[in-house]
């Protein structure tokens, strides 16, 4: 391997541990069989097309910066396809209601954006909160973890809603003109009307997840 840049050694090293060859990985890039065999031994192209380097970077399961790619744009790369969804230190009750803290994120979740388009939240303004209580059960349980899109807040459906300090989990619905009634999945607990002006809606549950 004299006179070969690190990054076409370590193809040749890879290729040869996963027991395939240049020609058929080639093909797999739908490449003429001769691509990477020029690659390596020629040096033409003198770098692979990004496309073509992480294929083979996911295929071999090592980092791209193993077939030459640049640290600095790869790990910016990296950190761009994954987006953080801040995790409140706050309880939104789905019960009798729980006094809010600062609204301080002490933690996040870690979610490709490849997964929030296929689920339909990219571009969401998300933010994670603990339920709290048995009121939304069994739509939602004690435990779960909800994302809020703070982007939606008009419309019904299922939002977290503020009154006063305290935060809630619940079903809104537009009842008498200026008034909105918040209902619960749970039946033991009876629907809440109130003036609008009395609640802040602050975003729609759009995801839940929690133990099974």
């Amino acid at each position: 391997m004299d006179g070969m840049t690190s990054e076409r050694a370590r193809l040749v090293e890879l290729t040869e541990k996963s027991r395939t060859s240049l020609a058929s990985l080639s093909a797999m890039l739908g490449r003429n069989p001769s691509y990477l065999q020029q690659f390596v031994r020629k040096g033409s192209p003198r770098k692979l097309e990004e496309a073509d380097r992480r294929r083979l970077a996911e295929f071999f399961g090592v980092d791209e910066v193993e077939l030459g790619a640049d640290p600095v744009m790869s790990s910016k790369r990296e950190f761009d396809d994954f987006v953080a969804v801040p995790r409140l230190a706050l309880d939104a009750s789905a019960g009798p209601g729980a006094f809010s803290a600062e609204e301080i994120s002490f933690d996040s979740f870690r979610f490709s954006r490849r997964w929030l388009r296929e689920m339909g939240l990219e571009g969401a303004d998300l933010t994670a909160i603990r339920v709290e209580g048995d009121s939304m059960e069994p739509l939602l349980r004690s435990g779960d973890e909800i994302f809020v899109d703070r982007n939606k807040r008009a419309g019904e459906g299922v939002h977290v809603v503020r009154i006063g300090d305290v935060l809630h989990v619940k079903q809104i619905q537009a009842s008498a003109p200026g008034r909105i009634a918040l209902i619960s999945a749970n039946e033991a607990y009876s629907p809440i009307e109130l003036a609008r002006e009395e609640i802040e809606i602050i975003g729609r549950v759009v995801w839940k997840g929690g133990r099974i």
